[in-house]
């Protein structure tokens, strides 16, 4: 895509009569909000919100060795991901920094979804048809043959059941079952980046204002409002869910990322990085890396990526993402720290705003963990 005009998504039209403030990321247009970041973020926490998402890859990857080259190009056992189910899961280099982290589909026995960020989307699509030589498998670009449609928060599953005979009951978290929602065919799945239930409908580009729309319907009476990036970023930092390019990056390994769970040894045969990932474990083992930890502020000043964390007059790590809570009603922000003050609890724990030490608390994450 080396075209300097943001790509479109098929709501783009839709977004505009919203009267939405649109913003470029990743080479695509996207809504950042429609009204107040606040509201929509408290909607998402309390009712629901609607996310158009249709800026992710989806790369398929389908043949009778599938399972084997995902297993060789990814760090986790998609071999083991039952058909209808989902993982969370990490590409990474030869060298064992992350090179995306990704949720891979089971869709059928031979045949499995990944879904890339968009900003690493071509990325993950090129590692993919590189390190598919030698396996009977295809890997496909279908960036273009999906929109994703999510709907969030408490009162998601009621909304969704009223457009679908699915069994959402039995939908579990990280699963997903093809089905028909306002009589558009897609594939439900229980997935989603808020820290709530909720659900990420993907369906094809030309059914996607119908589905909208429908929603938006089914919705009224739920609370149900409009919700672009701005929020959902807000609402997975307070849920500690890392973003690639802040808690992740090719310079980190998982291990590094305090996500080493996801790096799993115990398959057969090889896997790119093996080797790399084998010595970061032992690595984190005897020195511990810095420790990805919540910060919430004792004052009202944000803190942003970049920022120095500091005690006893010395820089002790790094802000990964920051932001003002609407839940928590304070700033709040996730940061890489010395594992000596990693602890919850640490005192004397602050961040350099332009030249000012100013007080934060240490915390373990997540900030937010919705009530089941």
């Amino acid at each position: 895509m080396s075209s300097t005009h943001p790509r479109l998504t098929a709501l783009d039209a839709l977004h505009r009569a919203l009267g939405a403030t649109m913003t470029d990321f990743a080479g695509w247009d996207m809504p950042l909000r429609y009204g107040s970041e606040r509201d929509e973020h408290n909607a998402v926490r309390t009712k629901a919100g609607l996310f158009d998402l249709s800026h992710m890859g989806e790369i398929t990857v389908t043949g009778p060795q599938a399972a084997a080259l995902l297993n060789f190009a990814l760090v986790g056992n998609i071999a083991s991901v039952g058909v209808g189910r989902a993982r969370y899961t990490m590409i990474c280099r030869e060298d064992g920094g992350i090179l995306d982290d990704l949720i891979v589909y089971r869709l059928a026995e031979t045949e499995y979804m990944v879904v890339a960020n968009a900003s690493n989307a071509q990325v993950v699509l090129d590692a993919l048809v590189e390190r598919s030589a030698g396996f009977d498998a295809e890997v496909r670009d279908d960036r273009d043959a999906y929109a994703l449609i999510a709907v969030q928060g408490p009162e998601s599953p009621g909304i969704l059941k009223s457009l679908t005979d699915a069994d959402l009951d039995g939908l579990k978290y990280y699963a997903g079952l093809p089905g028909t929602v306002a009589g558009v065919p897609a594939l439900i799945a229980r997935t989603g980046y808020t820290g709530e239930d909720g659900f990420e409908l993907f369906v094809k580009p030309e059914h996607a204002v119908e589905l909208w729309q429908a929603l938006t319907k089914a919705g009224e009476g739920a609370g149900l409002v409009p919700c672009g990036l701005s929020c959902r970023d807000t609402l997975r930092l307070e849920a500690g869910m890392p973003l690639y390019g802040h808690e992740l990056n090719t310079s980190l390994t998982p291990f590094d990322a305090g996500l080493g769970r996801v790096v799993k040894f115990e398959k057969e045969g090889d896997f790119v990085g093996r080797e790399a990932l084998t010595e970061a474990a032992a690595r984190a083992e005897t020195a511990p890396p810095r420790v990805l930890v919540g910060l919430v502020a004792e004052g009202r000043r944000v803190p942003r990526a970049g920022y120095a964390v500091v005690a006893d007059g010395r820089v002790i790590g790094e802000v990964t993402s920051g932001a003002p809570s609407p839940t928590l009603g304070k700033p709040i922000a996730m940061a890489y720290v010395d594992a000596a003050h990693a602890a919850p609890g640490t005192s004397g724990v602050g961040v350099d705003i332009r030249g000012s030490h100013e007080p934060y608390e240490v915390v373990a994450l997540p900030f937010y963990k919705r009530q089941k």
